[in-house]
């Protein structure tokens, strides 16, 4: 499960050693480590990360099919923990050193930055593969997040982007060695400690409205 740690002025939330999947006793694990990072005062910021073949997998399709009457409020409670790393009022950071895939590469969107290991793992959104549909949310953040092109070629051919490839195409900001993603993601974050703060948090909620907006509307389509 998700643990969260502190070094000086930067929390780091280490979202776990498996394919950290969006159960909804990790999506309580998150937010819980999200309210004490919220509820500090004082210059801060945030690095997630994760240790293994994995960054984030994204939604536990296993818990799902076998509660599919839960589906409309697990889906919300995914949408509010999307919006929420969108808007918080620090400087966020994901250290992408595995896969990042579907709901994980939307939770990495939802990142200030990010930062990806370059020779091996893949970013990507599945979705039309695997015949699930984004959700209006969904396609905001991302479309929000992303160039229009960037955004049609992922959204629609489900492109595997390696570490190089994902910096060009601007879904992340650095690709380097394995041994340093997590040491480049901790020193973009010290840099930005002092932004924390409820200025930032306006800029996010102003900049990125339409996008929250649609992540917060609690009317999701079945498909």
């Amino acid at each position: 499960m998700p643990t969260l740690d502190r070094q000086d002025d930067v929390f780091i939330l280490d979202l776990g050693d498996g394919e950290n999947r969006f159960h909804p006793d990790w999506l309580t694990s998150v937010n819980s480590a999200l309210d004490e990072v919220e509820k500090a005062e004082g210059p801060r910021s945030l690095v997630t990360v994760a240790t293994g073949k994995f960054y984030s997998n994204g939604l536990d399709l296993d818990w799902l099919f076998a509660h599919a009457d839960q589906y409309q409020e697990y889906v919300i409670s995914v949408h509010e923990l999307l919006a929420r790393m969108l808007s918080l009022p620090i400087v966020t950071v994901a250290a992408l050193q595995g896969h990042t895939f579907a709901a994980g590469a939307m939770f990495s969107l939802a990142h200030d930055f990010r930062v990806m290991r370059a020779d091996r793992g893949y970013w990507c959104l599945p979705e039309v593969d695997i015949n699930i549909p984004f959700t209006p949310g969904m396609s905001a953040l991302i479309q929000a997040r992303l160039t229009p092109q960037t955004a049609h070629e992922a959204m629609t051919t489900a492109r595997r982007y390696g570490g190089r490839a994902a910096l060009e195409a601007a879904v992340v900001e650095r690709a380097v060695d394995e041994d340093a993603v997590r040491e480049t993601a901790l020193e973009i974050a010290r840099l930005q400690v002092a932004k924390a703060g409820p200025t930032l948090g306006t800029i996010k909620a102003r900049m990125y409205a339409p996008a929250l907006d649609a992540l917060r509307d609690k009317d999701i389509p079945v498909s």
